[in-house]
């Protein structure tokens, strides 16, 4: 046990290097005395106080991870007469200072007591040491705590420009130095500063920080940058740069640099990670991406992206912006499009099939059920986008006005034109909703085109759903028919309840909306309404 700590010992004293323990207040010992007056010639000490920081960011940062890690080297140095004297031992408060022992790693424990044993021994060496720890830097948090560290200053003030207009030259204190004392109030994360001050000494300060981690990178970044510590600054972002961080220490390191200023040769490559560097907004990028998803031709990657674009755009997503990163125009090119192939597979399949050059390229292409759900798959979609957008009121004025396709829908196979009806279903659920707003006559021409359709293929419906709630259908199918004037509700009703009587299950029940409409209608009310 003796043999490598003398080993240990040894190689401290040939890197000099400072220790540090954590106290609720600096006790009073020999070894530490009060500062004497600035007219002292030993002893000389410099308090300064740190400015007051800045007003906090309106989204609180979450509070960093205070794990202490000194260095093996930095304990190895702490002369154990300092640690196991009485005279040392002051009250430690329990919610806040770490205990001496916690703010060293338990397995320096076994090393002092054999030190202590062979203290004779290592008289001189224990006297270079000292030499060369010639600074003690106090530093007290506006918590109260206190972390005391003897440093060597003269790597102190080579590595920080703020320390090196505040350490008293050797010669104010008869050139011994020994008695010399910076202290610094008011710091804001102590175990941040402490760290950037044991990173000075570090000669590996990337692996310094790989041990550490992102969270505790960041926070010294900020006190490297306040202290003007160059080294620091360079070595936390070359780490953090080449890194992956989550999204927490994302938002930590916006606020950084939104506090600090750092040279734009050492954070550009930072910055290109947390700023986007084109000047075009996502505009553009937003229909490209829509556009993709529509002319895929993988369904289940089609849907899977389809979900996670529609992530992105919802309101309630963290992504969410604002309006002004939906290209409406673009959207509904992209609707236009979708459109336009649907309308083609109807009229491709009401056309009869006149050589064997046509029927031959027909049999090579996809069944023509899947074709047709892919389309209505791609403008549902989009009415969905649209509608969480508050922008779909284009959408069905021209769903309302497509009578070559409500004609056409008359003469399909019932196999594929139920899809039709699904997209009506969607919009039929909005408007029953209440959260599209159309005119009168818009929904009065969705409905007389739309409605008959919607009673033949409810039975499809029923079967192949696909998500559908078909009782949610059936409930805003009726309130939106009530949303009509009374005579274009009777006409469409009367439609129901014919179709009912006769299909029974097979087509919505919207007996409810009916009652209504009959009361509305015919029973006579006690307020008479003027016209």
């Amino acid at each position: 046990m003796a043999d490598s700590t003398h080993h240990t010992i040894r190689r401290a004293a040939a890197r000099p290097r400072g220790w540090c323990c954590s106290f609720a207040g600096i006790p009073e010992s020999p070894e530490h005395r009060p500062a004497l007056p600035a007219s002292s010639a030993v002893g000389a000490a410099v308090r300064k106080q740190l400015p007051p920081p800045p007003p906090p960011p309106k989204s609180p940062l979450a509070p960093s991870s205070h794990h202490s890690s000194p260095s093996s080297k930095l304990a190895g140095l702490i002369d154990p007469r300092r640690i196991l004297s009485p005279g040392r031992v002051s009250p430690i408060d329990s919610e806040g200072s770490p205990a001496v022992a916690d703010a060293l790693p338990r397995e320096q424990s076994a090393p002092f007591v054999a030190v202590r044993e062979d203290e004779d021994e290592e008289d001189g060496e224990r006297e270079v040491e000292r030499n060369a720890l010639d600074l003690r830097l106090c530093l007290r948090g506006r918590d109260g705590r206190c972390v005391a560290m003897d440093l060597d200053s003269a790597v102190l003030c080579g590595s920080s420009a703020f320390f090196a207009g505040m350490v008293p030259d050797a010669s104010a204190s008869g050139g011994g130095g020994g008695g010399r004392r910076v202290e610094v109030d008011g710091v804001d994360n102590l175990e941040a500063f402490k760290e950037a001050v044991e990173l000075m000494f570090e000669p590996d300060a990337m692996r310094w920080l790989a041990r550490a981690g992102v969270s505790r990178a960041i926070a010294v970044l900020e006190v490297s940058s306040s202290i003007m510590f160059d080294r620091g600054i360079e070595s936390c972002l070359k780490y953090i740069e080449a890194v992956p961080w989550n999204e927490n220490e994302e938002e930590k390191l916006k606020h950084v640099f939104a506090r600090c200023t750092f040279d734009e040769s050492v954070c550009k490559d930072v910055l290109a990670r947390l700023q986007q560097q084109c000047t075009s907004g996502s505009e553009d990028l937003t229909v490209q991406l829509i556009e993709s998803v529509t002319s895929g031709t993988n369904n289940g990657a089609r849907k899977e992206m389809q979900s996670l674009v529609s992530g992105l755009l919802s309101k309630s997503s963290v992504y969410h912006k604002d309006m002004s990163g939906l290209n409406k125009r673009g959207l509904y090119q992209i609707y236009r499009s979708c459109l336009s192939s649907l309308v083609e597979l109807f009229m491709e399949d009401s056309e009869p099939v006149e050589d064997v050059t046509q029927a031959m390229k027909t049999s090579e292409s996809k069944p023509m059920i899947e074709r047709v759900s892919k389309q209505t798959e791609n403008l549902k979609w989009l009415f969905d986008i649209l509608l969480n957008n508050d922008i779909a009121e284009e959408y069905v004025d021209m769903w309302a006005n497509q009578d070559e396709l409500i004609t056409m829908h008359e003469q399909a196979s019932p196999m594929f034109r139920y899809e039709l009806s699904r997209i009506s279903a969607s919009v039929f659920i909005a408007l029953g909703k209440g959260r599209i707003q159309c005119p009168s006559d818009t929904r009065s021409q969705l409905f007389h085109g739309w409605f008959r359709p919607m009673l033949m293929d409810f039975g499809w419906l029923q079967r192949c759903s696909k998500g559908l709630d078909v009782k949610i259908l059936e409930e805003n199918l009726g309130q939106g028919l009530l949303t009509l004037p009374l005579h274009h509700q009777q006409s469409l009703f009367v439609e129901w309840f014919q179709c009912f009587a006769s299909r029974g299950t097979q087509c919505p029940n919207l007996s409810r909306a009916f009652q209504v409409w009959w009361r509305r209608s015919f029973v006579r009310s006690s307020v008479e309404v003027r016209r």
